[in-house]
């Protein structure tokens, strides 16, 4: 049986997190919860599924570069943008989210939590004017070469890419593999492309 603690599934999951990580991390899913109940904010409505959330948010610590700016793409309730930030203290995070509601939640929570390193933009990625990211994340938003051209302007040869799928993704990445140096890991039904950057 899965422990149902947010702490026993990041150990049996091999995530290592500060003790002060995962306080923010259960605080954020009860947040969550209680705004989820009036605003539907997410699909995850008790506090185990949001922890599934978390969970599939973190996986990839286990395989990716650390860098020192993050921007997430459609980050919805927060994932997998702001549980990174949680987990990132060091990064300078983006949230691009463009629906209001969840830019209030977002808002609310950055404050809530006390993570200074982060910030939301509350507009559609193309609008974004920043330097180029050195990791650009999205889950579930749209088609892997529609994500690569609306983040062009944002990114640059060096900027590694991580999206989070489902099994389409062996089909987006036959439109676009010719041009990037990438890995899919796999983890029950996700698929984890990782662009470590652009040949």
């Amino acid at each position: 049986m899965k422990s149902e603690t947010l702490k026993g599934r990041l150990t049996t999951e091999e995530i290592v997190l500060s003790s002060e990580a995962i306080e923010r991390l259960e605080q954020f899913a009860q947040l969550l919860h209680e705004w989820n109940r009036i605003h539907n904010l997410t699909g995850a409505k008790t506090v185990s599924a949001i922890y599934d959330n978390i969970i599939d948010s973190l996986f990839p610590l286990n395989f990716i570069k650390r860098t020192k700016t993050l921007l997430d793409v459609g980050t919805g309730a927060g994932f997998p943008g702001l549980v990174l930030a949680i987990a990132l203290p060091e990064v300078e995070t983006v949230l691009c989210e463009p629906l209001k509601k969840r830019v209030s939640f977002l808002k609310y929570a950055i404050v809530d939590l006390g993570l200074k390193h982060c910030k939301v933009e509350a507009k559609k990625v193309e609008k974004v004017v920043h330097e180029p990211f050195e990791l650009i994340s999205s889950r579930a938003v749209t088609n892997t070469k529609l994500l690569l051209s609306l983040t062009e302007a944002i990114s640059d040869k060096k900027t590694a890419y991580l999206f989070y799928k489902g099994s389409q993704v062996f089909d987006e990445i036959d439109e676009v593999q010719h041009q990037l140096d990438y890995d899919i890991v796999q983890k029950n039904r996700r698929n984890y492309l990782y662009i470590k950057g652009q040949k």
